[in-house]
């Protein structure tokens, strides 16, 4: 059986935690970077015209809102914090504790839910000035990451 490592852990995990929502667990081995990208989804009901992040309007009766977090090696990764969510570093070839990665996916959980029930109201509401966007709360995120096990899950080897 082959090791575990981060990208087959994270994929596992994913799919077993958050398996009713669109997600996409990104390798990118020149960057050593794992994107993990979801969809939220609502209908809109009385077709309200919404403008997206880059002022482009719509006023589609599905509304699809994407969004990502990034695991980052500090050392070899080029990034831009500002395009994501969250951004976590890991520990080079060492990994990432295993209790952190599974506090990603849990914690990830919660925001994507609470996302979907915001999503929602946010389409119901009325106010012009309203904006939606989802919130990472790293106080939030290391409180599922409290625990004394050290295991370290690699970085894969391609």
């Amino acid at each position: 059986m082959a090791k575990e490592t981060m990208i087959s852990y994270l994929d596992a995990y994913l799919g077993k935690k958050i398996p009713e929502y669109e997600l996409n667990l990104d390798w990118d081995t020149r960057n050593r970077t794992f994107e993990v990208a979801f969809r939220l989804y609502a209908e809109n009901k009385q077709q309200i015209e919404l403008d997206d992040v880059d002022g482009v309007a719509s006023e589609e009766e599905i509304i699809e809102f994407e969004d990502a977090i990034l695991l980052y090696d500090p050392e070899k990764s080029t990034i831009d914090p500002e395009e994501y969510l969250a951004v976590i570093p890991y520990e080079g070839k060492k990994g990432m504790k295993k209790t952190q990665l599974t506090a990603v996916v849990d914690y990830l959980r919660e925001v994507i839910e609470e996302g979907q029930s915001d999503l929602l109201d946010f389409l119901a509401d009325d106010s012009e000035d309203a904006v939606f966007e989802l919130t990472w709360s790293e106080e939030e995120f290391q409180k599922h990451s409290k625990t004394s096990d050290e295991t370290y899950l690699p970085y894969p080897k391609f």
